[in-house]
C-alpha cells in the first residue's frame, strides 16, 4: 500500500499451492499470456507477471482467478485472470473507468483495490484522492462480474477521517455472516501514527455499521514510520494479522504478521518480519502489498509485488505458505526460531546484549545439554541453516579458542557446527545445508568442542 505525496501504488505460509515445487519447474515450458515468461526467484518464491502490478488481490470466481492492482498501464485498477495463479493474462480494459465524483479524477492517486463476492456481484474497494479534504479515502464501485467493469456507488467516500490523515488499503474479511472491513489512517503522510483498523460493513461492503477498533500500530524500530496493506486469515484458530511496513520505495520495505485469539485482539506481533529483502537473499527486493488465496489445490499462497533489479516496476510474486501451528512461514523466507523458545535440556536461558529480544541460551556446558528446535517447512529439500552464536571459549593457558555443537536433524546425527572464537554477547553467524521433509522437523543442537551460547537459528 502507498501513502505520501503521488505515487503509483501501494506502498504491505503453507503447503505449497499448486505444488510450488511443480510450478518451478513448469515455468521452463509455460508460455505466459505477456511476452515476458514468469522466472523464479529464491527457492520457492516465483515471479508470475513481470510488469507493473503493485499492490495485488485475488479473487476467485469459478475457475478463474482475478488480480487487481494499483494504477499503471493507463488505467484506474488494472485486471488479469489465472487460472493456476502461475499463468496471467493481463485485460486491456480498465477494471475501474473512472472514480466516484467526490474524487479528484487523476489516475495516479488511484491505489489498492480489493474486490470481493457479495453475493449479488462483485464489489471493489479503491483509494483516491477526495476533493473536499484533499486526503486519500476509501471508496466503493460494483459490477455484476470480477471481469467488470466496476461503477461507483454512493455520493462519498466510505471511509475518510481527514484529520487522521485520510484512509487507504482497505482490505475484507467475513465471519459468522459478518464482514469486516480492514484500513489503514494515512498518517505518515501529515506526521501522525499510522493504525490499522478493523470496522463492520453491510454484506455488499457500501455502508459502514458500527464504529473503526484500532488494531496495531507501528512500534518497532524495523517498521519505520508506517504499516500498512492490512490482510487478515484465521488459521488453527487463530486470527492472523499481516502488513506491510517501511518505505514502500526500496529493499526497506517488508511483510510482518500479527496474532490474536479474538477478532478484535489484542494482537502480538512477531518478533521479525516474514519477509524481508534479506530474508529472500537479495532476490526479492521490497516484498510488500501481500494478499492471502487458496490454489487450485486446495493450499495457501502468499501473493505480493517485489521491485525489479533496476526499480523500474513491481512485479507479481506468488510463494508457498504453511502454517506452523497458526504461524505463517513462506517457502523461500528465512525463518527466525529463537533459542529461548526451543526446548531446553542441561541449558539456560539468560539475558544477553545484543540477541534477538535481549535473550539468548548459555550453559550449554554438559554431555547431555542440548537446545531442540521445531521447526515448519512448507516443501522438502535442502534448505540453509543458520545458526547465531557466541563463543567466548578459551584454552587451558587462555588463548581464545574454537568451539562447536553436534548437529542433529530429525533424530540422525548430521555432522557438527564449528563456531570460530568471538568473544561472549558478540553474535555471529555459521552456515550449514541441512535436508528437511515437508511439515514438522527438529534440529538439535548439542555440547560439542568446549563452550558457545546460541541466540537462535534462521531457516531458508
Amino acid at each position: 500500500m502507498i501513502c505520501r505525496g503521488r505515487r503509483s501504488g501501494k506502498a504491505g505460509l503453507l503447503p505449497r499451492a499448486a505444488r510450488l515445487a511443480a510450478a518451478v519447474l513448469a515455468l521452463a515450458t509455460m508460455a505466459l499470456c505477456l511476452s515476458t515468461a514468469p522466472a523464479s526467484a529464491a527457492g520457492g518464491a516465483l515471479l508470475v507477471l513481470d510488469r507493473n502490478f503493485p499492490d495485488p488481490d485475488v479473487v476467485k470466481a469459478g475457475d478463474t482467478y482475478h488480480a487487481f492492482a494499483t494504477n499503471a498501464d493507463g488505467k484506474n485498477i488494472q485486471h488479469a485472470t489465472s487460472t493456476d495463479l502461475v499463468n496471467w493474462s493481463v485485460a486491456t480494459a480498465d477494471a475501474l473507468p473512472a472514480v466516484g465524483s467526490w474524487a479528484v479524477p487523476e489516475r495516479s492517486l488511484v491505489w489498492a483495490p480489493e474486490v470481493f463476492d457479495n453475493g449479488a456481484g462483485f464489489t471493489l474497494y479503491y483509494v483516491a484522492r477526495d476533493r473536499a479534504s484533499d486526503k486519500q479515502c476509501i471508496g466503493v464501485a460494483q459490477a455484476a462480474s470480477p471481469d467488470g467493469a466496476f461503477r461507483p456507488v454512493g455520493d462519498g467516500p466510505l471511509v475518510c477521517p481527514a484529520g487522521l490523515g485520510g484512509a487507504i488499503d482497505p482490505s475484507s474479511y467475513t465471519e459468522n455472516g459478518h464482514r469486516y472491513l480492514l484500513w489503514k489512517n494515512d498518517g505518515n503522510c501529515c506526521g501522525q501514527d499510522t493504525w490499522l483498523h478493523l470496522q463492520e460493513v453491510t454484506w455488499d461492503g457500501t455502508r459502514t455499521t458500527a464504529d473503526p477498533v484500532r488494531l496495531i500500530r507501528q512500534d518497532r524500530s524495523w517498521e519505520g514510520n508506517v504499516i500498512e496493506a492490512p490482510t487478515l486469515v484465521k488459521r488453527a484458530g487463530r486470527y492472523v494479522l499481516f502488513y506491510s511496513a517501511d518505505h514502500y520505495g526500496d529493499d526497506r520495505y517488508k511483510t510482518g504478521y500479527a496474532v490474536a485469539d479474538s477478532l478484535t485482539g489484542p494482537y502480538t506481533k512477531a518478533a521479525a518480519p516474514l519477509m524481508t529483502t534479506d530474508s529472500f537473499s537479495g532476490t526479492v527486493h521490497g516484498p510488500g502489498g501481500q494478499d492471502v488465496v487458496t490454489g487450485p489445490d486446495g493450499r495457501d499462497l502468499i501473493v505480493f509485488h517485489g521491485w525489479s533489479a533496476d526499480r523500474s516496476h513491481r512485479g507479481l510474486y506468488a510463494a508457498g505458505l504453511g502454517w506452523a501451528n497458526g504461524y505463517p512461514v513462506v517457502d523461500g523466507s528465512k525463518v527466525i526460531y529463537q533459542a529461548e523458545n526451543a526446548l531446553l535440556h542441561h541449558a539456560v536461558v539468560r539475558d544477553a546484549a545484543g540477541a534477538w529480544d535481549g535473550r539468548a541460551v548459555g550453559h550449554i556446558d554438559y554431555d547431555d545439554s542440548y537446545v531442540e528446535f521445531s521447526v515448519f517447512t512448507p516443501a522438502p529439500g535442502s534448505h540453509t541453516l543458520t545458526v547465531r552464536f557466541g563463543n567466548g571459549s578459551l584454552t587451558a593457558d587462555g588463548s581464545p579458542a574454537a568451539s562447536s555443537h553436534r548437529l542433529t536433524v530429525n533424530g540422525t546425527a548430521s555432522g557438527e557446527m564449528r563456531y570460530p572464537y568471538t568473544g561472549w554477547d558478540n553474535w555471529q553467524s555459521a552456515r550449514a545445508t541441512v535436508g528437511l521433509r515437508e511439515g514438522w522437523n527438529t534440529i538439535r543442537l548439542s555440547k560439542g568442542a568446549l563452550y558457545a551460547e546460541l541466540d537462535g537459528i534462521e531457516l531458508a
